[in-house]
């Protein structure tokens, strides 16, 4: 290679090596899309990040689900309140009658059978209420960490018949071929 050759060729790398190192700056220059910020807007505000991620409709779903739960815990607490209430007062006055309540008689065995369905019913609606918050934080963290995620139409699967050859017993062997296939 002659001298003028490795000149240009030197020269050429250097210009690639500049133009890499001023991409890197530019883009360092552009503000980021911060996961950290979203899980804290999320723990903060559920739905909040969910918006900083631009996933708008996201939020009325975390909303709708936390707000039916928890209408569901308070009803399931106040079911809960009048069984305990009642159980308390039959056992006070007579423990082997019978209390009426929503058009129904109970003995003091229904009014405890009762009491716990609906005790555990409003600790179930509690704890999917914080199973909602938990996951309204996770997708958050997680959409902010996807922002960017290149998700084309340009991934295509062909999967057809083939035939192998088994080289320890010089046969041949019907199969599966999967093709995947990343466009530009």
């Amino acid at each position: 290679m002659h001298f003028a050759h490795k000149i240009i060729l030197f020269f050429f790398c250097f210009l690639c090596v500049l133009d890499g190192i001023s991409q890197e700056k530019a883009d360092s220059l552009k503000p980021k899309h911060s996961p950290k910020l979203a899980t804290a807007m999320s723990a903060v505000l559920p739905g909040l990040g969910q918006a900083y991620n631009k996933k708008y409709w996201k939020i009325p779903i975390i909303y709708v689900a936390s707000g039916t739960l928890i209408y569901m815990s308070i009803q399931n607490n106040s079911y809960y309140k009048n069984f305990k209430n009642a159980y308390k007062e039959l056992y006070s006055t007579d423990p082997n009658g019978y209390y009426y309540m929503y058009n129904t008689s109970f003995t003091l065995t229904g009014l405890q059978a009762e009491k716990e369905h609906y005790r555990k019913n409003r600790d179930l609606c509690l704890i999917l209420t914080a199973g909602i918050y938990v996951l309204n934080i996770i997708d958050a963290t997680v959409d902010a960490y996807l922002i960017d995620f290149d998700v084309s139409d340009n991934l295509s699967m062909k999967v057809q018949p083939t035939l192998f050859m088994l080289a320890q017993r010089s046969a041949v062997s019907t199969g599966l071929k999967i093709c995947l296939t990343l466009e530009k």
